[in-house]
């Protein structure tokens, strides 16, 4: 497979647009360029501007790096054990996932019985859901506490001191989901 810069950018543009269900026209229309510019550029020969590359990276509301890189495989086993894991005192945190998503971050809690994890506050306008996927789980966020049991799902401002306790005498399992204010 050809590997050039104007090649690979047609190729990932008909994906892009393939995977949206949208035609030249309209995305053309979506980029504020004639559709022969779009066709161009999915010719793979056309060597655009960066000012073109920025219009188009805007309108698919994605990186410009996205245009012109390789494709990623489409599948990619990770085992458990490539996972990062941290130990702080006698809980497992367990990265979710294995890629990194820019103001998101993921992460498992493994909480022995009558464990206590001591939460970092984040950014100021973070804002972090835990839910309870196992046992119960206690957090203390804010001057309140509120006691989970599996399924149940809290919201609250990451940017305070918290923490997680198990209250069981079992195991419990809970995932942490942190959105970070954007900057700007």
């Amino acid at each position: 497979m050809s590997d050039t810069l104007g090649e690979r950018l047609g190729r990932n543009l008909r994906q892009l647009r393939d995977a949206r269900g949208m035609t030249q026209q309209q995305l053309a229309r979506l980029c504020g360029m004639p559709r022969a510019t779009w066709s161009n550029l999915e010719s793979g020969v056309a060597n655009p501007t960066l000012s073109v590359l920025h219009k188009v990276a805007v309108a698919l509301q994605i990186p410009v790096e996205e245009l012109i890189g390789r494709p990623p495989s489409t599948t990619r086993h990770h085992p458990r054990s490539s996972l990062p894991v941290r130990m702080q005192g006698v809980v497992a945190v367990r990265k979710l996932l294995p890629d990194r998503i820019p103001g998101v971050m993921i992460e498992r809690m493994e909480l022995p019985a009558g464990s206590r994890l001591v939460g970092t506050p984040h950014t100021q306008g973070t804002r972090e859901y835990l839910t309870c996927e196992a046992g119960t789980l206690a957090l203390f966020a804010g001057g309140e506490t509120w006691t989970l049991a599996e399924g149940d799902v809290v919201t609250f401002r990451g940017d305070q001191r918290h923490s997680y306790q198990n209250p069981g005498k079992g195991v419990a399992v809970g995932y942490s989901v942190v959105l970070l204010e954007p900057v700007g």
